[in-house]
């Protein structure tokens, strides 16, 4: 606990809150824009959906370090680093995405729980991603390589995934409860590809 307390102030000033913020700030504009007319209330669910990606890419950033060689010599484990940096930003995420929601109106608001899911495979995706990125280069800012991986996917799985496994449906399509099971095994497989990525990186440990 002490140790906890004498890390929170140094990781929290070095975590990308400009980066993340900007990002939240374009989401927002995108979740408010269900409020500007019947058209925009229609693609309430699509802009949502626009917004949460692109709080994604913010939180795409969160591991960028550019102190990050330097600080792999100190005696904290980089897994305990990693999750002290998750940890602080989880409260601005929540808090985010709850006012993303308040943003949209209820009568065109997408099942809370179901789009929450989504949310949260999303935002869990980007950080592996980062931690992936760490975990296997030398990169010191993984967000702008990730940032691109996670648009191209999503671009991708929006053209081209099969619609008997699709992911993004409209809330009266027939496969909406399946593509949420789906979504499910998304956030379960990105949890589990961001423990394992939170060890230390593949070379340093092979130098040691």
């Amino acid at each position: 606990m002490l140790l906890i307390r004498q890390l929170v102030l140094p990781v929290h000033r070095t975590l990308p809150w400009g980066t993340v913020g900007a990002a939240g700030a374009a989401g927002l504009l995108l979740a408010a824009l269900t409020r500007t007319g019947e058209t925009a209330a229609q693609l309430s669910l699509y802009l949502l959906r626009a917004a949460i990606l692109a709080f994604a890419v913010g939180l795409a950033f969160l591991l960028d370090d550019p102190a990050r060689h330097t600080t792999a010599a100190v005696p904290t484990p980089r897994p305990f680093r990693v999750a002290l940096r998750v940890a602080l930003a989880v409260p601005a995420a929540a808090a985010w995405w709850t006012a993303a929601l308040l943003l949209v109106p209820p009568g065109v608001r997408p099942p809370v729980g179901d789009i929450t899911l989504e949310a949260g495979a999303a935002f869990v995706l980007a950080v592996a991603g980062a931690l992936a990125a760490v975990r296997f280069s030398e990169v010191t800012r993984p967000g702008l390589p990730v940032t691109g991986g996670l648009l191209t996917t999503a671009v991708l799985a929006m053209l081209f995934w099969p619609g008997r496994w699709a992911l993004f449906v409209p809330v009266q399509d027939e496969r909406w409860a399946a593509a949420h099971d789906r979504w499910a095994v998304v956030l379960a497989g990105a949890v589990v590809l961001g423990v394992v990525c939170a060890a230390e990186p593949v070379r340093r440990r092979l130098r040691l």
